[in-house]
């Protein structure tokens, strides 16, 4: 047990002290050759830092030094780095991690990934403007500093994002030009997956000649679904079938399936889901997340006797992110609720810890999984997609709903087995057909648990991002996942 050490040759910012006390400085992310230096060595010493016993990637340094504020960054591998897990701020030297205690208590828990001692509460007094309005949030490691904001200020910010929303229109999120276009309920399932495959979109309105009315949506979900029918033994619905059966064929038959008939023995249609371009954007918003849908058409109606109505667009929650992102740009700072590491709040949903139940299911896989159990938990877990991870749960990949019309191009579904084909096998055998609507530069995106909402909110209004995986600095072990219907929930409350 190291205890303080009485030194009277030291000095930091210019104020003599004579009580030293021993720090635990922890890299855990690994490397070849790992330093720290900080204001404690007025940034001229370089102290080694050596690997844990029994670990290949935590390195640790021993180093005293006096109560009050320090600054400090790691040198690894010839690069200065800091530690994003850990509290930080911009100084004279770059992005700084940063420490305070104000006691002169040992404390040999600096860093994370190491147990030990409780860090100091947020009674304390701190001389950096940084985090004079800060707390703590803690899960048995040191983690960024959190701002502090009231029920009121939270309120707040959802209540002007709301009055947004309610004040602006879906005829806004319009591009000047772009396409739409439907499928004929006539047409074989087998046709529209191939279309929706060469056009590169994830799905289709679907238009019947007969009402004269778009009735329904075509989505890689129900090709998914089709694929496990399929696959099932004891299926009536063979490939060959497939030229000829139609699209609604097919969803009358899904609507017998979960048992949407009436009194009558005849299946129940399932309502579209619309909205008109004068519609606000918060109904639009409710709309997508009440009825669990991710598009939403956006139909102008026509009152003219012979006349159809007339399919504009199609709406999602990506747009409406984009709005609220580009409105907010320049005053997010008054909304204090952006300003939230996404760790500190309930959104997007977490990895459990030991002993904790978890509200909603988190499903992961290796890739050696089979195909055939990735569409199980697509369709079980009703997620959008898997994170794909190795035996320490980093993340190598994702698997996305949308990967399955990989399948379309040249009909190789009619000649895999669902069951014996990998999960590493088919990103593999798609990674040459990444759509429009999703590129590979997309697919993964990640953030940390650190990371604002604000910062979080960005990313996920660039194109062809639906998710952020929140993986654990370093070692991109997976966390979390956050998606853009995570993000509204919480916004709308």
């Amino acid at each position: 047990m190291f205890g303080a050490n009485m030194d009277s040759g030291r000095e930091v910012g210019g104020v003599p002290s004579t009580v030293l006390v021993p720090m635990r400085f922890v890299w855990p992310y690994g490397g070849r050759s790992v330093f720290v230096s900080g204001s404690f060595t007025r940034w001229s010493e370089l102290i080694p830092m050596s690997l844990v016993e029994g670990s290949s990637t935590i390195f640790q340094a021993i180093y005293s030094v006096v109560p009050g504020h320090h600054q400090f960054k790691f040198f690894v591998d010839g690069q200065w780095r800091h530690d994003e897990c850990q509290p930080y701020m911009s100084s004279e030297y770059g992005i700084v991690n940063t420490l305070y205690f104000a006691t002169a208590e040992p404390n040999y828990n600096f860093g994370s990934g190491v147990p030990g001692p409780n860090i100091p509460g947020p009674s304390m007094d701190v001389d950096n403007q940084a985090f004079q309005n800060s707390v703590r949030i803690s899960d048995g490691s040191l983690t960024e500093a959190v701002p502090r904001i009231s029920e009121a200020e939270l309120q707040g910010s959802r209540h002007r994002i709301a009055m947004f929303l309610s004040s602006h229109t879906v005829y806004e999120l319009m591009p000047e030009s772009g396409k739409v276009f439907t499928l004929s309920v006539d047409l074989p399932v087998k046709q529209a997956f191939h279309i929706l495959h060469e056009q590169g979109f994830p799905l289709a309105p679907l238009w019947d000649d007969a009402r004269g009315q778009l009735v329904g949506i075509l989505s890689v979900m129900d090709f998914i679904l089709i694929l496990r029918e399929l696959g099932n033994h004891g299926s009536n619905l063979t490939e060959e079938e497939l030229e000829t059966h139609t699209i609604s064929a097919w969803k009358e038959g899904k609507a017998y399936l979960n048992g949407q008939i009436d009194g009558h023995g005849r299946a129940l249609r399932r309502r579209l889901i619309h909205a008109g371009p004068h519609d606000n954007l918060k109904d639009l918003a409710l709309k997508i997340l009440q009825n669990e849908v991710a598009t939403v058409p956006v139909i102008r109606s026509s009152f003219e006797v012979g006349s159809y109505p007339q399919l504009l667009y199609l709406a999602s929650l990506s747009g409406i992110l984009k709005c609220i992102c580009r409105y907010f740009k320049h005053c997010s700072s008054s909304l204090p609720i952006l300003q939230l590491p996404i760790g500190a709040i309930p959104v997007g949903t977490w990895v459990p810890k030991i002993g904790e139940a978890n509200q909603r299911p988190f499903a992961m896989l290796r890739p050696s999984a089979s195909l055939s159990s990735a569409l199980n938990l697509l369709v079980q877990a009703q997620v959008s997609s898997i994170p794909i991870v190795d035996d320490n749960d980093s993340l190598l990949d994702i698997y996305c709903r949308s990967d399955i019309t990989a399948l379309a191009k040249d009909r190789a579904y009619t000649h895999i087995n669902l069951n014996e084909m990998t999960i590493h096998q088919a990103l593999q055998f798609g990674q040459d057909s990444y759509s429009p609507f999703e590129p590979k530069s997309q697919r993964c995106q990640m953030c940390l648990r650190s990371d604002s909402l604000h910062k979080v909110m960005e990313r996920l209004a660039n194109p062809g991002v639906r998710r952020l995986v929140i993986v654990e600095a370093g070692s991109k072990r997976v966390e979390g996942i956050v998606s853009l219907s995570d993000i509204f929930k919480f916004l709308l409350g």
